[in-house]
């Protein structure tokens, strides 16, 4: 197992990114490795680089700090790239990747081809934050810096429901909640409250939802104009394909959005051991065996045609190993 603190020996200049359309793990294990250095290293020069995040994720410390617009050309000493199975994924931000002279990623994902330097992959932990947590000096962890990890625990986890969730991630909960951080108040805010429009959004989801393979999957997508239309961002679609993964009887839960015009953004969420991360590849995407996603283009009924049949015949090949 690598050591942050060894990573960090002579090192002038730091960068650090995650992957695109920053989710909980992503904004809380980036921000985690920052405030450590910043806090027990302040003569390194660092910069953090995501997307813009969502709204309730900007209570963590050095929020505002995050650079979101591609800068001018800039080498780092080493650049940690935290809770990305694809290099692709960085976005615009594998300017940084590239220029880097050492580059270290740390992530969970089943697809990760270990594409950095030096790579810390265990796609049986829960979190991209639990594996973080887990090469720092815990006794050098202060509450902000556990209000990061055990945000981005509770996100991957589903508040500590999904099968990822072991007794070593349970453990390193514990040990976070003893920084004094209010965990009762980070899961409320930053997973479960809503925005009255995210809410009234959902429900014309859940309308539109449809149930395929005699109920074994459900589907439902929304398209850009009615996205518009509510005054809703991707980010506030965070939460929906758990949403209809909560349906009785379902195996497989499949959300889409539109980004562009036939241009949807896929989630897959499983309640068995169905890899969700084998049909995202399928369609250049990755993620975990109970949760992954990826990008398809076309009519959308062609893509749920298409995803369907996918879907089904992982559901077989499940089905035909229990």
């Amino acid at each position: 197992m690598i050591n942050l603190d060894t990573l960090l020996i002579g090192k002038k200049t730091v960068g650090i990114s995650g992957h695109v359309r920053p989710d909980g793990d992503c904004v809380g294990s980036t921000l985690a490795v920052y405030n450590y250095i910043r806090t027990y290293y302040p003569e390194i020069e660092t910069d953090i680089y995501l997307e813009p995040i969502p709204n309730t994720l900007k209570f963590m410390k050095h929020s505002e700090c995050i650079c979101s617009s591609v800068e001018e050309d800039k080498s780092h000493d080493i650049f940690f790239v935290l809770d990305c199975g694809d290099i692709g994924r960085l976005g615009e931000n594998v300017k940084y990747f590239h220029s880097a002279k050492y580059t270290i990623c740390i992530d969970h994902h089943v697809s990760n081809v270990e594409y950095a330097n030096e790579n810390y992959i265990i796609p049986d932990a829960s979190s991209t934050c639990e594996l973080v947590f887990n090469i720092m000096d815990t006794d050098k962890i202060t509450k902000e810096i556990a209000e990061c990890l055990y945000t981005g625990i509770v996100h991957d986890t589903g508040v500590f429901q999904y099968s990822c969730t072991t007794a070593s991630t349970m453990t390193a909960a514990g040990i976070l909640m003893e920084k004094g951080i209010d965990y009762s108040k980070i899961v409320h805010k930053s997973y479960y409250e809503k925005l009255y429009k995210q809410n009234l959004i959902l429900g014309k989801i859940l309308l539109d939802s449809q149930l395929y393979l005699d109920g074994k999957c459900i589907i439902s997508y929304v398209t850009k104009e009615t996205m518009e239309q509510f005054d809703c961002l991707p980010k506030h679609l965070e939460g929906v394909v758990n949403q209809l993964r909560l349906t009785k009887d379902t195996i497989v839960a499949a959300f889409l959005y539109e980004t562009e015009k036939n241009l949807y953004r896929v989630s897959l969420r499983a309640n068995e051991d169905v890899n969700m991360a084998e049909i995202a590849m399928q369609f250049q995407g990755g993620g975990h065996v109970r949760a992954a996603g990826c990008t398809m283009e076309g009519e959308i009924k062609d893509i749920i045609v298409r995803l369907a049949e996918a879907i089904s015949d992982k559901i077989q090949e499940w089905e035909q190993n229990v």
